[in-house]
């Protein structure tokens, strides 16, 4: 489902980001092809110092469908940025990347919380993050990093997950699943 990044994806990863579905909600904009293998160098580099976390984001088969990043590292938190091409839109993609992120984030990689910054006109991502049950939305909570990252005006929303909220939510799911199968097995 995800891998470490590598300059071989840039070209299937560089039709699907340039599509007007998925561009103008990208973090990292790449006008050519050249320029998206250097900004994808650039995040390889950029992990190496501890600065980002970033995935290639495949199918079942292995082929690059997108990325999924935690952006600005610091203080055991970053912003999360993911992206799928349109041709995966609506299949369950986001959602598994997302899962399998969250595991590798929380439980290897010692970060506490994951924020995600979502534009209000992003209905789909907005929709996307109202759907988890680990994650919060932030605007009132969290208002010092809403009013930084809202300082140009009024353009994002803030969600947060915290590693205690998704671990819950998973030993919770891992119950009803043990349940149900209890339930089945009787």
């Amino acid at each position: 489902m995800l891998k470490k990044r590598d300059v071989a994806d840039c070209h299937a990863l560089y039709e699907l980001l340039v599509d007007p579905a998925v561009f103008p909600f990208v973090r990292q904009k790449a006008d050519s092809y050249d320029e998206f293998v250097f900004l994808t160098k650039q995040t390889i580099e950029a992990e190496e110092r501890g600065e980002l976390i970033s995935r290639t984001i495949v199918d079942e088969w292995g082929a690059p469908i997108g990325t999924i990043n935690l952006f600005d590292v610091s203080d055991q938190s970053g912003f999360l940025g993911t992206w799928v091409g349109k041709p995966y839109f609506g299949k369950g993609y986001n959602k598994l990347a997302k899962d399998a992120f969250f595991e590798e984030l929380f439980f290897t990689c010692d970060i506490q919380t994951v924020f995600m910054r979502i534009r209000k006109e992003n209905i789909r991502s907005y929709m996307a993050a109202n759907k988890l049950p680990y994650c919060t939305l932030a605007n009132e909570i969290r208002q010092d990093i809403y009013n930084k990252i809202n300082k140009d005006g009024d353009i994002y929303n803030l969600f947060q997950i915290e590693k205690d909220q998704y671990h819950l939510h998973m030993m919770r799911t891992q119950q009803q699943s043990l349940d149900e199968f209890d339930v089945k097995e009787a």
